[in-house]
């Protein structure tokens, strides 16, 4: 028996791209896959390859739309209804967006897809994490965090906007939300850590509405990794025994990193936990 099978793992944006073939690799391990995605379509088509592929009927699909707060809200009820445990959670799902945009919660869209929504489904199961321990979340973010400067006077982009830097912050975010949460959950053994998956041929351009990135993404193709091998390390976070008890760090290629010396600026960190408390509502987060 693998250290995975018959555990239960939380897999968003799992329709294609590093997604996809996470869940497959778990599905493959006979782990039970809940693939969350946003277009019931496509995540049909994903699930049904996704299961004739790995031979496990037990992958299941749940829709919600991570740019709504109300929307990851019911899929978090819905879910504990269904289940009454959750073994591993992978917040996959990202965007870039080239024209600023806002949800419905009138929230930044690039940080709402990318920052706000793995930080919000993240509280809303924490219940079931707990007592399902020992248990592990998985983030992801981007090398392009190293460039990144986070604005907490402007977390909206409402000054200047640039798709691309605003994806880098998010991203950044995500790695200091990684660590903050690691350190508000010692002693609960549940683990938390990042991931840079490298430079990976997805379908992340595709919601740029800029036919020059869009062009960009595509001409730089050839000089990607798959979302096969970059699912490697993703899928090592959340079935090895290896890593089991490890918290607070990230990896890539199935290794430690460092990430940007920003990324371990505890102070901030507490600040932008806080803030990003405060923007979604869950005031009882920022103490602590």
């Amino acid at each position: 028996m693998s250290e995975i099978e018959r555990k239960i793992c939380i897999v968003t944006g799992s329709n294609s791209g590093i997604g996809k073939e996470t869940a497959l690799a778990l599905a493959r391990m006979d782990a039970t896959v809940v693939m969350v995605v946003r277009n019931l379509e496509r995540g049909k088509r994903a699930q049904a390859e996704i299961a004739a592929n790995s031979g496990n009927s037990s992958t299941d699909l749940m829709i919600c739309d991570l740019s709504s707060i109300d929307s990851i809200r019911q899929f978090a009820d819905k879910f504990k209804v269904k289940y009454d445990r959750l073994d591993v959670l992978i917040n996959n799902a990202g965007a870039v967006f080239s024209q600023r945009q806002t949800t419905v919660d009138g929230f930044e869209r690039t940080l709402s897809v990318n920052y706000l929504a793995p930080f919000l489904l993240t509280q809303e199961l924490l219940p079931l994490l707990k007592s399902s321990a020992p248990s592990r979340v998985i983030n992801f973010s981007s090398g392009l965090h190293r460039s990144a400067k986070i604005d907490l006077k402007d977390l909206q982009s409402e000054g200047k906007y640039d798709g691309m830097r605003a994806y880098a912050a998010a991203k950044l975010m995500v790695i200091m939300f990684t660590y903050e949460q690691a350190r508000r959950l010692e002693g609960t053994e549940i683990t938390v850590n990042v991931v840079l998956p490298g430079f990976v041929a997805t379908n992340l351009g595709r919601n740029t509405g800029s036919f020059r990135q869009s062009l960009m993404f595509k001409l730089v193709r050839p000089f990607q990794i798959s979302a096969k091998k970059a699912a490697v390390t993703p899928v090592f976070l959340a079935s090895s025994g290896e890593v089991e008890g490890v918290t607070g760090k990230c990896f890539s290629k199935m290794k430690e990193v460092r990430t940007s010396e920003a990324s371990y600026d505890q102070q901030m960190q507490r600040t932008l936990w806080n803030t990003t408390a405060k923007l979604l509502g869950l005031s009882a987060l920022s103490e602590g």
